[in-house]
């Protein structure tokens, strides 16, 4: 009974696409990272680069993007108020920015997408279609009204009877892929070995007598559409997009068809016609000589009506390593081959133009074509991206992320030749560090390279003429975009149209491609999608600084006790990716104020001087009025509420000097006044307005009193005092304790008067309040002027949970008004309304402000409950028809998925008894750039930031440390754009965000730390504090010349070799992220595995110490065999390098043992210090002797590759994973040295991963498959079925939907609740002969399983006790029932594994009772028990309060159990981090 929940959402980006779907003219990029689609608009902005830096040609390693953030310095001063000023001119070039509109998590791993031109859509764009594993197929669109994907249709041709020879293998074994005609005619989905799904789509025309009539060909109909009738509002003849889909089978197409291996949908005919590339025999290297030149090209038609195709045309006697075909639309047409050594053009009449890239091409090969071997290139695992429209160039991107540039040779409407050329390193040759995986066009001049072995690019080229340097230059800042050539619109000519229109287009495309010929392109990078795929392992590690350094005492209790450390990227990306759950502050400052109670740092003006210029003036000068304006910039003043020593509230204000705090006096600021509520500036910053609970004071830039606006009422005499305060120049709101509101204004001169309020503001109980600017008009839907100035908007909350809108100043009327808000619901509106109901949520705050950064902000609504939940909603506009509308009927908000959960109220109320705050209230903060993010801070006993970028959805990030009682922004010139926080021991940091870190993309804070070559394991050595990594890098491999039995090896004469991993063993020091030393291995000898292993290092004393292990292999090819080594090393400290302190680590070798086999896993076993070592085919267990040898003293025989070995530290069980023949259980015991056999798994699983998963007195093995699935083992030798322990009972199958690379068992730091009470047929292990280890099983903590995968996640694999189970698992089945799921998907089909992936022919399929998804293995015993969906369970928090407590009530649970089950599986146990 487990929950898996992913922690962290995948960011490899596998397929990627661009089309108009918000909107008819909109421009969106759609991308799917695995199992999450992401819908994204792109900006140009204006970005600043160092000037001496040439823009142009990229030729940076690791290339970033650059951003405030990224160019801060690691190493500021310590004084953090220091006002020395650098000025230097930076150049301004365009950048084109990413903005994510939505994204939606999918139950189903996405394999293809493609744009589909539809009659008539919700939004007016086109659709999208998308393909999933398992033959799926979703139609969706965008739906303004619902802001939100809407699903057309969904279609499966997975069934049994589509696939009809019975010998053919499962769906998983065959790659399946989607290709649309261009017309969108039709889309066909290639599964299975030969099979073809085709969905036929409804287009103009189809229903007139002009049979031969083509909107992309013949242009618009000039007929009026008489015969088309009204659907649903629309103008349409069918009542969907498509027609009824068919299966067709390829060899019924043509017979020959036995082995397809691509096919794509071609250019420029009349009907749909896709070209196949096919074999009759499975092609093979090492058949050459039998099978060279096998594969044939066929050009098919395909008929709708008839269901049926006809060949057009054949090409035999292709090269045999061809596997894709490119189409490719005017000013070239035809389609392009792909091969492993050549490219082959084919036009429409089977002209072929082929060239061979490298020297392989004409040995495999005897097709003709042009020799271009000088160039060396590998077209494995390219991806191959037009340039653009015009000119027909290429873009070649190979697989070490290598660009190259394909052009076509024209010779009237016809091409003469093909030929490839490298582009070099100063044109931005290698500004990629890895290949492609997918690509798109996304404008003029930019592309999207989706890469699931580094970051995600936009990559923007353009063409240098021969132009002049600064005329070239002149024009790129004018607009950069003139130097682009268009990529939107795609010219589908007729074949046989020979117009004089269309003769003059082709002749400017040869015109175009001549000039291509003619200029160089330059590549750079415009924006980056961060990726830290694919993570293989993790190491946990401590938080790392100079010892007795400045930086270690102030980062004292606000750093994790632990950071998560995994290898992340390929190639020339390779390095680390550092990972913590929550914000560990970079502390610049840190010092005692144990009476404070809050902060505020303040940007005054001071009163311009004669002589000298405004901010606003001074902008674009240079010197000291430059700097002047600078200095203004910065905060001045800091105010502290204190508590006296007598109890009273006071306010004491500071001077920021460059020597630190300096309390200012002689001022007018009276501290004797009261506590502050909370301070800001109004009338353009001339006036600091502080707020007390009485009265309001105003000051001048040099805390002079200028006003004094009390809150009692002459009238009433009245007293009430402010609870909060919100302000927008010139406005600040008031609201005050007996639940009335007051609104100032300042005028001109900065005085504050009081905004005329109507009776029904006057009338009614307001909770709270806060005032929002919309500059951007994101809520009013302004334009023009009135955006530009941005109206004063108000909303405030009434204590019965309604909301209303109000546009300042007119307080008569509220121009918007949502009496349901309180009831939490996904989507907000001014017409939502619910039944009798009680479940309101007790709400306490509401904020607007804006989220986002540098590139986009947003506004979003924020609403803060009793409890501290936060819940966020998105606002956007939607007009029936379009038409001028109210903002009432128009405004929209949707709720956006949060699943960050609070302390519980116990926790808060400890934390505050601690703080001893007096329950003083601590509202939400808004500030406006913090390291250039516009964040809202959350404070109290759970301090949070909530944090967006423009790529991501907003995210809540915990601030490491204690709860904290105020917080305010801090911009000096020592502490750029940072805060200021106190918390409750009374502590005052000044802070900044930590730098080069990712927050909202992951939700965890991210760190990518570059090492320049691929990372393939780590370890964590604790006692030194370093990492030690274990990498490689390519070099070419030559055959042995020295081998007895291949004496031709001698006379190899290829100058083109291939390229073999060469490994290196590192240490990585934490505190500078830096490799200190380094040891390499032979040639051809690679790193597989690093463990840091507690060893017995003396055979006399029996002495032991932490000593790292590395396991290796020597592949020299596949004629030799492979061997390997165990190396043992010992870290020791030394002499650092002058200047470098960090320097003071190097590894010592202690032992070097040889091996047959590759070292595949390593492993601390037993009690005595001994390690346990899977060579080749055996796992051995290996003493270190005091001579440097290791000594082995027991064995287990494997069968064929040990991908696991692992201990039950301290039990001596033991796993032993193979790829696969499954899990063995072994038992390991010292007197005598002997490994036991105690159960295998029968149904021959292909173990990736595995490990322990101990619960109580029970023990599970969870292991992950090849196909992504987690099969759950348990060891139960009183089980009937299992014969004694010798059969591994198989309990259920999960599917992740993620290829999965590592397993690790980590203690929970959450007690032990209960012990998970057994099943109904199930026995107790505790009277086993067999498991003599079951006493200490049911005494070991807490543990749960950290997973890894491929595509970049983190999940979480937690126990759960009997009532936490039976909670979850009704808690799921209803949500499945009550959730509208993305793209029509059926997450519990998804979640599902069939028999023929679980368990082979063995095991047997049980019932799929209870509220599990998954499947029982092995005899039907307990099938119901399967793991829960936590993906699932979290979207429980989308529900609006009445449906979360309809839901409750139906399964039995109150509000708070499901709040903490949720917290639990949601990784509350990883404490640690």
């Amino acid at each position: 009974m487990q929950c898996y929940t992913e922690l962290t959402p995948p960011t490899a980006v596998t397929h990627a696409l661009t089309l108009p779907f918000l909107a008819p003219s909109s421009n969106n990029l759609v991308v799917a990272k695995t199992s999450l689609l992401q819908i994204f608009r792109w900006k140009t902005i204006i970005t600043e680069v160092d000037g001496t830096q040439d823009n142009h040609a990229a030729v940076d390693e690791n290339p970033q993007v650059p951003s405030r953030r990224d160019l801060e310095s690691e190493n500021n001063e310590q004084t953090f108020l220091g006002t020395d000023l650098t000025i230097q001119r930076a150049e301004r070039i365009h950048s084109t920015k990413l903005i994510l509109v939505a994204e939606y998590s999918l139950p189903g791993t996405v394999t293809s997408l493609a744009r589909i031109k539809t009659l008539n859509s919700k939004a007016g764009g086109e659709a999208l279609l998308v393909a999933f594993r398992d033959a799926k197929l979703s139609l969706v669109e965008w739906d303004p009204e619902r802001h939100s994907l809407s699903t057309i249709s969904i279609h499966y041709y997975e069934g049994d009877d589509l696939l009809k020879s019975p010998w053919a293998s499962d769906l998983s074994q065959y790659a399946s892929y989607l290709s649309v005609d261009p017309s969108s005619r039709c889309a066909v989905l290639k599964f299975g070995a030969r099979s073809l799904a085709v969905l036929p789509f409804h287009q103009a025309g189809d229903d007139l007598v002009m049979d031969d009539y083509d909107p992309d060909l013949d242009g618009e109909n000039p007929e009026p559409k008489s015969s088309l009738k009204t659907v649903g509002g629309n103008t349409s003849s069918w009542p969907t997009p498509y027609a009824s889909s068919f299966v067709l089978s390829l060899a019924t197409v043509q017979p020959r068809l036995i082995h397809p291996l691509h096919l794509a949908f071609l250019y420029e005919y009349r009907e749909p016609t896709f070209g196949v590339l096919s074999c009759e025999k499975s092609p093979s290297s090492s058949l050459l000589h039998e099978r060279r030149d096998m594969l044939s090209y066929g050009v098919y038609t395909l008929e709708l009506e008839q269901r049926q195709s006809t060949e057009l045309l054949s090409i035999s006697g292709l090269p045999y390593d061809l596997h894709r075909v490119i189409p490719l639309p005017l000013p070239v047409g035809g389609a392009l081959l792909v091969g492993a050594n050549e490219l082959i053009h084919v036009d429409q009449a089977g002209k072929t133009n082929a060239v061979g890239v490298n020297e392989f091409a004409k040995q495999s090969s005897s097709f003709a074509m042009a020799d271009q071997s000088d160039l060396q290139l590998k077209l494995e695992g390219c991806s191959i991206q037009q340039l653009g429209a015009d000119n027909g160039d290429m873009a070649i991107i190979l697989n070490t992320g290598e660009l190259a540039i394909l052009g076509f040779a024209m010779d009237g409407r016809s091409v003469s030749s093909v030929n490839v050329r490298r582009v070099t390193v100063d044109h931005g040759g290698k500004i990629l560090q890895a290949g492609a995986f997918c690509t798109t066009l996304v404008d003029r001049g930019r592309i999207l390279v989706g890469s699931e072995d580094a970051d995600s690019v936009l990559l923007g080229w353009t063409q240098r003429s021969n132009r002049s340097a600064k005329q070239r230059q002149h024009m790129e800042m004018d607009d950069e975009d003139d130097l682009f050539d268009s990529a939107d619109g795609e010219d589908q000519d007729d074949l046989y149209s020979g117009e004089a229109e269309q003769t003059q287009e082709r002749k400017d495309a040869s015109a175009a491609l001549e000039r291509s010929q003619a200029g160089d392109y330059v590549f750079r990078i415009h924006d980056i999608l961060p990726n830290v795929a694919p993570t293989r392992e993790i190491a946990l590690g401590s938080p790392a600084f100079f010892p007795d350094s400045e930086q270690e005492k102030n980062s004292r209790d606000v750093v994790a006790d632990l950071e998560l450390v995994t290898p992340s990227g390929r190639g020339r990306a390779g390095g680390v990716a550092v990972m913590g759950r929550g914000i560990a502050p970079k502390v610049i400052g840190r010092f005692e104020f144990l009476e404070a109670q809050g902060v505020w740092s303040v940007c005054a003006k001071r009163p311009i001087a004669k002589g000298m210029v405004s901010q606003s003036s001074a902008k674009g000068k240079e010197g000291p009025e430059a700097a002047y304006a600078l200095d203004i910039e910065y905060d001045r003043f800091m105010i502290v509420s204190k508590m006296s020593s007598t109890g009273a509230d006071e306010s004491a204000v500071y001077a920021l000097t460059p020597t630190g705090f300096e309390e200012l006096k002689g001022t007018e600021f009276e501290p004797s006044a009261g506590g502050t509520i909370d301070v800001g500036t109004l009338a353009r910053g001339m006036r600091v307005v502080q707020v007390l609970g009485a009265e309001i004071r105003s000051y001048d830039g040099e805390l002079g009193l200028s006003q004094i606006f009390p809150m009692a009422d002459e009238l009433t005499g009245a007293e009430p005092t402010v609870v909060s305060v919100s302000f927008a120049d010139p406005y600040l709101l008031i609201v005050r304790d007996d639940a009335s509101i007051v609104v100032l204004e300042a005028d001109d001169s900065g005085d504050l008067d009081e905004v005329e309020r109507g009776d029904a503001l006057m009338s009614m109980k307001w909770l709270s309040g806060s005032l929002y600017r919309d500059r951007n008009g994101a809520i009013e839907m302004k334009s023009g002027r009135e955006k530009s100035q941005g109206k004063v908007l108000m909303f405030l909350l009434n204590t019965q949970g309604g909301m209303q809108i109000y546009a300042l100043p007119d307080l008569t009327k509220p121009i918007y008004v949502a009496e349901g808000l309180s009831y939490l619901p996904p989507m907000l509106s001014s017409d939502y309304t619910v039944r009798r109901s009680t479940t309101k949520e007790t709400l306490t705050e509401v904020i607007v402000a804006d989220l986002g950064d540098e590139t986009a902000s947003t506004p979003y609504m924020i609403l803060r409950t009793a409890n501290d939940d936060l819940t966020i909603y998105e606002p956007y506009h939607w007009r029936d028809g379009g038409s001028e509308t109210s903002l009432s009927s128009s405004l929209h908000f949707l709720k956006i998925p949060n699943p960050h959960l609070p302390k519980s109220p116990a926790e808060a109320a400890h934390d505050d008894t601690e703080g001893n705050q007096g329950g003083r209230a601590n509202p939400l903060r808004a500030v406006s750039n913090i390291g250039g993010y516009s964040t809202v801070f959350l404070p109290g006993s759970s301090p949070s930031f909530i944090i967006k970028s423009a790529q991501s959805i907003p995210k809540v990030l915990n601030l490491q440390g204690k709860a904290v009682r105020g917080m305010s922004g801090f911009h000096t010139g020592g502490c750029d754009r940072g805060f200021v926080y106190v918390d409750n021991n009374g502590i005052v940091r000044v802070s900044q965000l930590p730098p080069k870190t990712h927050f909202s993309e992951t939700g965890w804070a991210t760190r990518k730390v570059a090492v320049g070559s691929e990372v393939y394991t780590l370890s964590y050595h604790a006692p030194m504090g370093v990492y030690v990594i274990g990498t490689s890098e390519k070099e070419e491999f030559k055959l042995p010349e020295d081998d007895d039995f291949h004496h031709e090896w001698k006379r190899e004469d290829t100058s083109f070799k291939p390229e073999i991993d060469h490994g290196f063993i590192k240490i990585l020091n934490p505190i500078t992220w830096t490799v200190v030393d380094t040891y390499e291995l032979e040639p051809t000898e690679s790193v597989i595995c690093i463990k840091t292993l507690n060893l017995e290092i003396s055979e006399t004393t029996h002495e032991r110490k932490p000593l790292i292990a590395v396991g290796t292999a020597i592949l020299q090819g596949e004629d030799l065999s492979t061997k390997g080594n165990i190396y043992i090393f010992d870290i020791i400290s030394v002499v650092p390098e002058p200047g470098h302190p960090e320097t003071n680590r190097k590894l010592k070798l202690i032992a070097k043992e040889e091996v047959k086999g590759a070292v595949t896993a390593l492993s601390e076993i037993g009690s005595q210090g001994f390690l346990l070592a899977a060579q080749g085919q055996k796992c051995m267990v290996r003493g270190l002797k005091e001579d440097g040898s290791l000594l082995p003293v027991a064995f287990m025989d494997m069968q064929c590759y040990v991908s696991v070995a692992k201990e039950l530290k301290g039990t001596g069980l033991c796993i032993m994973g193979d790829a696969l023949k499954g899990i063995w259980l072994t038992g390991y015991s010292e007197e005598p040295y002997k490994m036991n056999l105690f159960g295998k798994d029968v149904t021959h699983l292909s173990v990736m991963a595995a490990d322990f998963l101990p619960d109580a007195n029970q023990l599970f093995i969870i292991v992950a498959d090849d196909n992504c699935n987690l099969h759950v083992l348990q060891f139960d030798p009183e089980h009937p079925q299992s014969l004694s322990g010798q059969r591994l009972i198989h309990r259920s199958a999960f599917h992740t939907g993620h290829f999965t690379t590592s397993i690790n068992l980590l203690p929970s730091t959450l007690p032990r609740l209960s012990v998970t009470s057994p099943d109904d047929n199930d026995t107790s292990m505790t009277d086993s002969p067999t498991n003599h280890q079951d006493q200490d099983l049911a005494t070991l903590p807490p543990h749960h399983l950290l997973i890894t995968s491929q595509s970049g996640t983190l999940a979480l694999l937690s126990p759960l006790t009997e009532s936490q189970y039976r909670r979850l698992s009704a808690l799921q089945t209803a949500l499945l029932n009550s959730l509208e799921h993305a793209c029509g998907l059926n997450p519990r089909a998804y979640r599902a594994v069939s028999a023929l992936h679980a368990a082979g022919s063995a095991g047997t399929i049980g019932g799929g009772g209870g509220g599990g998804l998954g499947v029982g293995i092995g005899g039907g015993v307990n099938s119901g028990r399967n793991v829960v969906d936590g993906a699932l369970l979290r979207q429980y928090m989308m529900l609006g309060s009445q449906r979360r407590a309809e839901i409750c009530g139906r399964i039995g649970a109150e509000d708070w159990e499901v709040r903490a089950d949720l917290d639990i599986v949601g990784g509350a146990g990883l404490g640690f981090l």
